[in-house]
């Protein structure tokens, strides 16, 4: 019976709750979004502001996006200036929302280049998932302590299956060749994966997609290749893949897939929540890296293996022409 009341209580305060306006929930990007819906439920409506699919580096606010910062009650940034367009969007439109930065209990790896800068991709570790779950979920319960009881009990179902997506993240990369652990992708998003799970990172542009790849990164990166014999390279759902494609056809190298870093991916896809985002990058790393260098994936040729059938081919032909010739003489 003591079990009994407090859920009867909080039942009745739903009930009357879904009645009102629910808690109107902001994110910048998509991930964040998730991760709120799932520790919000049904006592917020979540929506965000970089599309799925778009480049929150590059991303340029529109005047709906004014009108949704203005409606907000709560906004969830990344913030270690991975919205750099955010602070202005806030400030012009007058909202009243309390604005979090969901990386505060994140420690941020420290740029190698740039004094004072630090990567903001910190949400590709699921251990640092945790920390900015924890952050939304003490956000959620200021504005919503009536509803602390239920918050609590998502945020709690959620972490215990980050924790599983943590361990199975883990087991799964120790399966790759030690000497094959080396991930190159299009730009530097994935520092914090690979420190977590024991993976060494090339990417041909760094942290922001607003740099420019220049030269000296594309040699840098075929260098790798040819240093540890690296198998296959990844591009990225929101980055332009013309330019790694060519240095994998370069080497001899497949694309050993699509990976996503700044968005999630629609609800159809294998990356549509953040879990679902994390795990289906493992797998899809796991797959191409332990294979051997040279090895195709089912639907891939080198260049090289093309020009040798095309040149069979060539030869065969002319024999042909050749015999026939023969015969009429």
């Amino acid at each position: 019976m003591k079990t009994i009341l407090p859920l009867l209580f909080i039942f009745l305060n739903s009930m009357s709750y879904s009645q009102e306006d629910k808690l109107q929930v902001l994110a910048s990007a998509s991930m964040w979004a998730d991760m709120a819906q799932n520790i919000g439920g049904d006592l917020i409506d979540v929506d965000l502001i970089v599309p799925i699919g778009g480049d929150p580096h590059l991303y340029e606010p529109t005047p709906s996006d004014a009108k949704k910062v203005s409606n907000a009650g709560l906004i969830l940034i990344n913030g270690l200036t991975f919205e750099g367009w955010i602070n202005e969007l806030i400030e012009n439109s007058g909202t009243k929302a309390n604005t979090v930065i969901i990386t505060k209990y994140v420690d941020p790896i420290k740029s190698d280049i740039y004094q004072d800068a630090v990567d903001p991709h910190a949400w590709m570790s699921v251990r640092n998932g945790k920390l900015y779950c924890k952050a939304i979920y003490e956000a959620l319960v200021a504005a919503l302590p009536q509803f602390k009881s239920m918050l609590e009990s998502n945020y709690n179902t959620y972490i215990t299956k980050l924790d599983k997506l943590d361990s199975y993240i883990s087991i799964a990369v120790e399966s790759i060749p030690e000497s094959q652990r080396v991930l190159i992708t299009s730009h530097d998003a994935f520092k914090y994966y690979g420190q977590a799970y024991g993976l060494k990172l090339e990417a041909i542009q760094g942290i922001s997609t607003e740099s420019e790849a220049q030269f000296s990164d594309m040699k840098r990166v075929t260098d790798v290749i040819k240093q540890y014999n690296v198998p296959a390279v990844f591009i990225e759902t929101t980055i332009n893949p013309k330019m790694l494609k060519q240095i994998a056809e370069d080497n001899g190298v497949i694309v050993g897939g699509q990976l996503y870093a700044d968005s999630l991916g629609d609800k159809a896809s294998e990356g549509g929540t953040y879990y679902d985002m994390l795990k289906s990058n493992t797998n899809v790393i796991v797959n191409a890296l332990s294979q051997q260098r040279g090895e195709q994936v089912s639907g891939s040729e080198s260049s090289g293996s093309k020009a040798l059938i095309y040149i069979g081919l060539a030869l065969g032909l002319l024999l042909i022409m050749g015999g026939v010739f023969y015969k009429l003489n």
